[in-house]
C-alpha cells in the first residue's frame, strides 16, 4: 500500500498499449506518450516564451508528464470512439475522475493528497499551458497515426485519427507555436516519403484549407 504501489503502477503504464485492437507496425504505450507529449509541449512552450509569452513551466511540466495517469484504471480509449458523442466523453471522464480519486485516497499519504488530486486532474484547461498539452497530445497523435500511414497500414482508423488530431490542433491556430507547426514542421512530416497525391495529403489540404 502507499506509495510504493504509486512507484510500481508507473511500469504498468508500459504495458498499456494506446489504440488497442487494431493492427499495428509499431506499438506506443500510454509511458512513452506521456513522455513524447512532455517533451513536444517543451518545444511548444518554448516558441510562445521567444515570442513573449509568459510560461509557468512547473505548470506545463506538471500537466504533461501526468495528462493520461488515469488511463491505469480504464485504458486507453481509441479517439474516434471517445468522441463520438459528448455524453460518452463526459462518462469517461467521470469514470477516470472517480477511479483516480479512490487511488489518491488508498494510495497516497494524506499530507500529499490534495497535491495529487490537483497533479490528476484534467489538464487541459483555458490557461496557456492547457492549451499547449492540448495541442502537444494532438502532435503526439498525429505522429503516430501518420506513421501508421506511412507504413502502409490498411486500417481506416489511423487516417481518421489523423484527421481529428489535425482538425484539433488547427482550433489552437491562435497560438504562436500551433502557427509555427502548421508553417514550418507539417510540411516537412508530408514531404517525407509520401506521395503527394495520396489520401493523407488530401486530407491534410482540405483540413487545412478550412482554416484560410
Amino acid at each position: 500500500m502507499g506509495i510504493h504501489n504509486y512507484f510500481k503502477s508507473l511500469s504498468d503504464l508500459e504495458g498499456i498499449f494506446r489504440c488497442p485492437g487494431k493492427f499495428k507496425y509499431q506499438e506506443h504505450s500510454v509511458a512513452s506518450h506521456s513522455f513524447k507529449v512532455t517533451k513536444i509541449a517543451q518545444f511548444l512552450g518554448t516558441v510562445e516564451e521567444h515570442q513573449g509569452t509568459q510560461i509557468d513551466w512547473r505548470t506545463l511540466y506538471e500537466k504533461a508528464i501526468n495528462h493520461d495517469y488515469a488511463e491505469l484504471f480504464t485504458g486507453d480509449i481509441k479517439t474516434p470512439v471517445k468522441y463520438a458523442m459528448p455524453e460518452l466523453k463526459e462518462l469517461f471522464s467521470q469514470v477516470e475522475e472517480t477511479m483516480t480519486r479512490n487511488f489518491i485516497a488508498q494510495e497516497i499519504p494524506e499530507e500529499f493528497q490534495a497535491i495529487y488530486e490537483r497533479l490528476f486532474s484534467e489538464g487541459k484547461d483555458d490557461s496557456i499551458e492547457g492549451k499547449i498539452l492540448a495541442v502537444a497530445d494532438k502532435i503526439d497523435l498525429l505522429y503516430e497515426s501518420f506513421g501508421e500511414i506511412q507504413k502502409g497500414n490498411p486500417e481506416t482508423l489511423f487516417l481518421e485519427i489523423y484527421e481529428e488530431a489535425l482538425s484539433t490542433i488547427i482550433r489552437y491556430q491562435e497560438l504562436h507555436c500551433v502557427q509555427y507547426f502548421l508553417e514550418n514542421i507539417l510540411p516537412e512530416m508530408l514531404e517525407e516519403g509520401v506521395i503527394p497525391y495520396t489520401q493523407i495529403n488530401k486530407v491534410s489540404k482540405h483540413i487545412l484549407g478550412k482554416k484560410q
